[in-house]
């Protein structure tokens, strides 16, 4: 744990294994620190308006208006009406995919083989698709409300003909990202092997989730100030609160 953050408040901490899957509220002023036990982690990111859950990320206006195909520290994660869902106040890992979704049932039995529950138990193969969606149901949420997700540690570059390429060893063993809400946010994840890792084995990595207080916003002055555009999501975010 890094010096600055030994220094806040935790509030809880918990263990997601890999296959696993949760769902809760972010509140806003709270920081989240996600981080790749092992090395090799994903972490497939869904995140809602907690208070209004048709307000959901948008990743396309969340790349668009801060310039960039990769995101880091400094950038805002955006919904579909210009708010900020969570800012990425830090990051060791140094790129997160917007890119790559995630698999279903049957893509995952093409990748990894059958993996059944009847013989392999609480080990059988999960998938991102049927994961989510279990979350989804705790928050009256179903499938036509499985739109974008981020996929955390991983990193994918396209290539000069478009194609996509994933880039192994992006992240290593205590690479951490950290969100900062500015609102009441719905954060569902699970923590399974990115859509386009080479790897043949069905073998996801676990992270650990910590809950901090946080005493000032001063904490996101770095993604206010970023972009120009990052100083316009707080505001809109921030009148929500008045």
């Amino acid at each position: 744990m890094s010096a600055s953050l030994s220094l806040r408040p935790t509030l809880y901490e918990e263990t997601v294994p890999g296959g696993g899957h949760t769902s809760f509220v972010l509140k806003r002023g709270q920081l989240l620190r996600i981080t790749d036990i092992q090395g090799g982690a994903n972490v497939s990111l869904l995140l809602l308006n907690a208070m209004e859950k048709s307000e959901r990320l948008n990743l396309p206006d969340t790349l668009k208006c801060q310039h960039t195909a990769k995101l880091t520290a400094g950038h805002c994660l955006y919904s579909d009406m210009g708010r900020v869902l969570a800012a990425i106040t830090a990051d060791s890992c140094g790129w997160h995919d917007s890119f790559g979704g995630v698999l279903n049932a049957d893509e995952v039995r093409q990748k990894y083989g059958a993996g059944r529950y009847q013989e392999l138990r609480n080990g059988f193969f999960r998938n991102g698709t049927d994961n989510l969606l279990v979350e989804m149901g705790k928050w009256n949420l179903n499938v036509q409300d499985l739109l974008m997700v981020l996929n955390l540690f991983s990193k994918v570059t396209v290539d000069e003909e478009g194609g996509f390429v994933f880039q192994s060893g992006n992240s290593k063993a205590d690479d951490y990202i950290e969100l900062y809400a500015p609102m009441d946010t719905l954060v569902i994840l699970t923590a399974l092997q990115h859509p386009l890792d080479p790897a043949p084995e069905y073998a996801p990595k676990p992270v650990q989730l910590s809950w901090h207080k946080i005493e000032s916003d001063g904490i996101s002055v770095l993604c206010r100030t970023s972009r120009p555009e990052n100083g316009r999501g707080f505001h809109n975010t921030e009148r929500l609160y008045i």
